[in-house]
């Protein structure tokens, strides 16, 4: 069955999905049918250290991610997992928990039954649940524990661990077939057979459709393209979206752009997580500010105001430019935490920052507020524009720190006095 699109506001094709949702507490996460592309990410730290794994998880909900993934690879984890969630609890992070489960999942969420209740979610690789005929029964034993507790599945599959019995059979009937097909694309295939042929094994248990969320991973910009455009076509199911090990750096965050954006830009995906490994020391929040800058970028959602900055030229050989402009995105994503409760909407204003008179004033009376700093042998002034008119003019050696008041200033105004409740 093809699946139908409507449009969004932005013009962007809207899928025709189902909705699940993802809850804990009071804090209810919607997914697919319409609700907002969410962002999730996964922590890095040993499970069965609680209070490690509780304070990543703030970080990375605070960072912008609306669910986390953490692995429950061991009985110790297992057993983990209601004092992370009493210890988020505890600090007012009401972010939903996502258990990772691979080749045990079925006797930890049966053996541990706070675990499986502490969670929100369950992922489920179906390629990691047992062979042979162990590997219905032990699938079933999570789909029953998710039904007992009355969560929401994720059935990820990747085909870095992609289920080989079912690949070899589609192999074995490609041979035979008229027209065989390539190998990759009995590749494609598999991936899809597995994620949907589980997920209708799910729903023939008992779970309701609206209850499943599928993924099928992949590590190539073009493979996962092809995949998710045949998944979107033919499928209902709330899809997660995300390019598996997409590496490090500038290769991962590129290739993840490259993949996402051209689906997303299609209206496929109601999940997504950019998958980058870390270089040393480096946070794991970056793969959330990725995924939130992706979809800010494409005007799906907004999460922090965005400064526009030129790149800079012979015209601009000062460096003050370029660090106003660092100063002033560092000072945004700092107060966002607050700002985002205090002065709602201000995620969606737009900075200026720019480096010399040629494109200076006309970016930034396009931005809700900006600034043109002087170039090379320009007079040494910054005429300041808000709302498209020029306001103001800085000179001297605080101009930073004068534009960074006169930003903090515009943001009190505009989004503290439009969204203040009338006096009775």
């Amino acid at each position: 069955m093809a699946i139908e699109a409507g449009f969004n506001s932005n013009g962007v094709p809207a899928r025709k999905g189902l909705q699940a949702r993802v809850v804990w507490g009071s804090n209810v996460v919607t997914l697919g049918g319409g609700a907002p592309v969410r962002i999730q990410s996964m922590t890095n730290t040993d499970t069965v250290d609680a209070v490690g794994t509780a304070i990543q998880v703030k970080e990375l909900a605070l960072a912008g991610s609306e669910m986390v993934r953490i692995t429950v690879n061991t009985p110790e984890a297992a057993q983990a997992v209601p004092y992370i969630r009493e210890q988020l609890d505890r600090m007012g992070v009401s972010v939903p928990l996502i258990g990772d489960f691979h080749f045990n999942g079925h006797r930890l969420l049966t053996d541990y039954p706070d675990c499986a209740q502490a969670l929100s979610k369950y992922r489920i690789n179906p390629g990691n649940v047992g062979k042979g005929d162990k590997k219905d029964r032990q699938f079933g034993q999570m789909i029953e524990a998710a039904l007992r507790w009355d969560k929401p599945v994720r059935i990820g599959v990747n085909w870095g661990s992609l289920d080989q019995e079912l690949l070899a059979d589609l192999m074995d009937s490609n041979a035979h077939a008229a027209q065989p097909l390539s190998v990759k694309q009995v590749m494609y295939q598999a991936l899809i057979s597995s994620a949907v042929g589980s997920a209708e094994l799910a729903q023939s248990m008992g779970m309701q459709a609206n209850q499943i969320i599928i993924s099928c991973k992949v590590s190539g910009v073009q493979d996962l393209i092809a995949v998710y455009r045949d998944l979107g076509r033919n499928t209902r199911y709330p899809l997660h979206l995300g390019l598996t090990e997409a590496g490090m750096g500038t290769k991962g965050t590129v290739a993840s752009t490259a993949a996402l954006s051209v689906l997303l830009q299609e209206g496929i995906g109601d999940t997504i997580r950019v998958s980058l490994t870390p270089a040393p020391g480096e946070s794991r929040n970056q793969e959330v500010v990725v995924a939130a800058e992706i979809l800010q970028a494409l005007g799906l959602r907004s999460f922090v105001p965005s400064v526009t900055a030129c790149p800079g030229c012979g015209r601009t050989t000062s460096t003050t430019f370029q660090e106003l402009t660092q100063q002033i995105d560092n000072f945004l994503r700092d107060q966002m935490p607050v700002w985002r409760a205090k002065y709602p909407g201000v995620e969606s204003m737009k900075v200026a920052v720019m480096g010399c008179i040629v494109n200076g004033p006309g970016e930034s009376k396009h931005a809700d507020i900006g600034i043109s700093l002087p170039g090379t042998g320009e007079a040494p002034a910054a005429p300041v524009y808000i709302d498209g008119e020029k306001r103001m003019t800085l000179r001297g050696d605080a101009i930073a720190t004068e534009f960074q008041a006169v930003v903090e200033n515009y943001i009190q105004q505009r989004f503290g006095a439009a969204n203040a409740q009338p006096a009775l």
